[in-house]
Formats: structure tokens, sequence, C-alpha cells
């Protein structure tokens, strides 16, 4: 679709279909009328997407949800209050409604009176312009059908006893625009694809269930080039030793974690207290110890949105910041938190590329992207070799995390460690325990460092993010089982 642009646009066209630099002559007179009410900041984000998911159950599809959407999200800033308003009306009439409705939550005014400050955008960051094909690029729905389907016959083939076998693929292309009366303008077009197999293997009194997920962003190809066989063969050779496996006894005791999903108990239980909506929330016990030592020395973190292809990566944040790569800890110490404008405003933590959300519904937030542990000097065998009696945790499934750290994280896979050996697998072991405690006696890393895609839930709706790190041996920690 394509409207006449605004008087004094140079005879530009103003295209609803693509976001490109002919925007300007909608979104100047915007930002400088917020500016003129008073604001000291305003910024519009601007977001087209399209999502198709495809579930598969034993061998036919039972689900098609294909769905679309555009909107605009207004976030207007004074002093260290903020108001946002968000609309699906992206008409000029539409966007000053929403900016007129965000100054309100603040006691402003639209005003005709001359901006102060505000000179105008200047020339479009376009991250975006070497990717407008992705999405016609993406498999169609035909063949990510055949391909997942694909993945559930591999299942039979490999699996033993499995009364439920499940594939699930989506696909999220998103185009956004951020454009803030500091001078902040920029475009970008994301992609993330990701697929998942679950298996229920049952035999009698014995059950268990075992899911995967594979992801990547920025790569049209990657549902063509899955590996459906290595997937499948791993996750029912995980299914059918945990089948059999006898229960674990509960009790403190050294934990060996593999790598890759590995790294959710940091990203949740200690990540997001690194996030500056902890500090403004008074949540995080993190909050004035920069400089100070919180974890082992052997532990150094790192949060960025660089790696190629990883499920967390960015050109640009959902505030028009480029992406970077922030270390947290360094050697046990805490050198730096995630943070947003509205974090760097209330917190004085200078931002990080780390503002994120959902959609346009939400504001942005200080949020994690590929967050993992480093790699460190040691072979995974050596870890292991280093424990007497202990539990290896070789795959994690889900938990939960309290405000301030606490976690109770399941072990999808587990072995018991003796005498430097693992032995038999265990099942039914939950990881308990809390950031403050843990992170200090994370003693030993490996040099394995891998990444795992994964879904991420806070203040601004749900995102993309990795987690990961490498193997990492465990002092002491709470182990619940029987």
């Amino acid at each position: 679709m394509v409207v006449s642009a605004s008087p004094g646009s140079a005879g530009a066209l103003l295209r609803l279909d693509c976001f490109d630099d002919a925007w300007r002559s909608r979104l100047e007179p915007l930002l400088a009328l917020g500016r003129s009410a008073g604001a000291d900041l305003v910024e519009v984000f601007l977001e087209r997407t399209d999502h198709l998911g495809v579930l598969a159950e034993q061998d036919t599809i039972t689900s098609v949800s294909p769905a679309f959407g555009a909107g605009a999200g207004i976030r207007v800033f004074r002093g260290e209050r903020d108001g946002f308003v968000s609309s699906n009306d992206l008409s000029e009439v539409g966007l000053r409604r929403a900016l007129e409705q965000a100054l309100g939550m603040l006691g402003l005014h639209a005003s005709t009176a001359a901006a102060s400050g505000f000179e105008g955008l200047p020339g479009l960051r376009d991250f975006g312009a070497s990717k407008v094909d992705w999405l016609h690029r993406c498999p169609e729905l035909q063949e990510a059908t055949e391909r997942l389907l694909q993945g559930t016959g591999l299942l039979e083939r490999h699996g033993k006893h499995l009364q439920v076998r499940r594939g699930s693929y989506a696909r999220d292309w998103q185009e956004v625009l951020v454009a803030s009366s500091d001078g902040t303008f920029g475009r970008d077009i994301r992609l993330h694809q990701s697929v998942g197999l679950n298996v229920l293997a049952a035999d009698g009194e014995h059950r268990s269930s075992v899911g995967r997920r594979y992801g990547t962003s920025g790569r049209p190809d990657d549902l063509r080039e899955w590996n459906a066989e290595q997937s499948a063969r791993e996750v029912c050779d995980s299914a059918g030793t945990m089948l059999y496996a006898d229960y674990v006894e509960a009790g403190q005791m050294p934990v060996v974690m593999a790598n890759r999903f590995g790294g959710v108990i940091f990203h949740e239980a200690c990540g997001h207290l690194l996030e500056t909506t902890q500090v403004e929330r008074g949540t995080t016990p993190f909050a004035e110890r920069v400089g100070e030592p919180i974890a082992h020395e052997a532990v150094t973190a790192i949060d960025e949105g660089l790696t190629d292809g990883a499920f967390g990566s960015l050109c640009m944040d959902d505030e028009g910041m480029e992406a970077q790569r922030t270390v947290l800890i360094e050697n046990g110490v805490l050198k730096r938190f995630l943070s947003d404008r509205a974090g760097e405003l209330r917190t004085g933590h200078s931002r990080t590329g780390s503002g994120r959300r959902q959609s346009h519904t939400f504001a942005a937030a200080s949020r994690m992207r590929n967050t993992y542990i480093a790699a460190g000097p040691h072979t995974p065998e050596e870890l292991i070799a280093s424990v007497d009696k202990g539990l290896y945790c070789k795959a994690m499934g889900g938990g939960s995390v309290g405000p301030t750290g606490q976690f109770n994280f399941a072990v999808e896979e587990g072995y018991l460690i003796e005498n430097g050996q693992l032995t038999k697998p265990v099942k039914g072991a939950t990881l308990i325990g809390e950031a403050k405690e843990v992170m200090p006696r994370i003693s030993m890393c490996a040099n394995d460092l891998e990444l795992a895609a994964g879904f991420c839930g806070s203040v601004s709706g749900s995102i993309f993010v990795t987690v990961g790190q490498p193997h990492i041996k465990v002092d002491s920690i709470t182990v619940g089982g029987r």
C-alpha cells in the first residue's frame, strides 16, 4: 500500500508495507510535537510481523497458525517518569492520538509552540537493506510441514516404547523502525526459526519425557539445513536412557552441569538480577556490588548480541542502539549491569544495547541477548574426575525462579558420579539454590562452550534469547529427589 506523503516531504511517497526513509516526513512532526509539549524525549517504535507456527503430532499436522501484525509503540519521558501507548493505527491521525495519550500520562499536552532541542532526524541507519528477501527465501508451508513430518517419522524409527511424538516449527519475521528525538533513526529486519522435537516414552510403570529445541536467527535456509536425523537420535537416546533410570537420592552434593542449555540456570537465577529493571525495583542483591566479587574467580560471564546466527543476536536493539558485547562478570568480579534507556535514566548505569520488547505493545526494558559463562581451561573429563560422589546433569528441563534469584530446576537427564566416573542414570533430580550462594561455588569451567536457543519472558514480553556455558562444576548444591 502506498499513500501520498504529507506536505513538506519533497514529494516522497510513504509506504505502509515497508519502513524506509520516507517515514521521516510523518515522524519528525510527531517528535517535534512531543518535545514542544514538554517531553524530554519522545520515541516511536514501528513494527510489522509475519509469523508461522506448525505442530505435528505422531504423523499428522494438527495445527497451522499464521499471524500478521503491524503497529506502533510511542514512549515519552519527562524526568525519571515515562508514559507509553501502543496502537495498530499507523496513520498520521492514529500516531498523533497515541502520542497525545502518552503525553497525557505525564500531565503534558500537545502544543503548537516551537520544539526545544529537536533539530530533525539524521540519515537512516538501515540494517535491513541486505535482508529484504529473507521472508521470501524461507520455506513455504508445504515444505515446512514435510520437514516436520520427517522429524516425527525419524522419532518412531529411532525410539522405543514411544507413546507420543511431537514436532513443532516456528518462523518469526519482523521489520522495525525506531525514531527518537535524541537523533536515533534506525531500521532492521529480523528472522528467527526454531524446530522442536518431544517424546513421551512408557513401558509399564516406567515413564520418561524428553524435548529439545533448535533455533537460529538470520538464516532463511535453517529448516532446510536442519539435521533431523541427529536431532531425532539425540531425543530418542535420552528418552530411552531415562525410561528405566532409578530415582536420585536427595542431598547436598557437588554437581557437574553440561554445556549448551545448562546455561539456563545462570540466565534465570543470575542474569535477570543483572538487568537494571531489577535495580529499579530493588530486587537484586547485587545492586551495590559493581567492582566486588560475586562469583568464584573461575567465572566470567558475557552478554552480547553479536554471535552470527545465535537466537539472541540483533543488529540494533528495540531502542535503536547498535548491538555490543557486555562483560557482566570478569574473574568473579561484577563489572556491569545490562541497561536500557529507562535504566540509564533511573539508575545511572549506561545503556548496553539491551532495550528489548516482544512487540510494539510493550515498552522496551533491559533484557538479555546471548548470555553465557565463558570457557575455562579444563576438559569436561577433568571436572567429572574431580568429584568423588555427585551428580552429572546432561540436560536441564523446566524450572522456576524467585524475584531475588532463588531457583528450582528439573534435571531432564542425569547420571551419578562415583569415584570420578559416570555410572548409572538417575531421574527425578531437581537443583535448588540461590544465585548469590551458588555463583561463588562454580569452581571449574571447561573449554567446550556451546550455546542453545531459548525464550525469555519478563516485563517487556517474551523474546528470543541464547543461553550457554561450557561444562561447569558447582562444588555444592542442594539436589532434590527421593
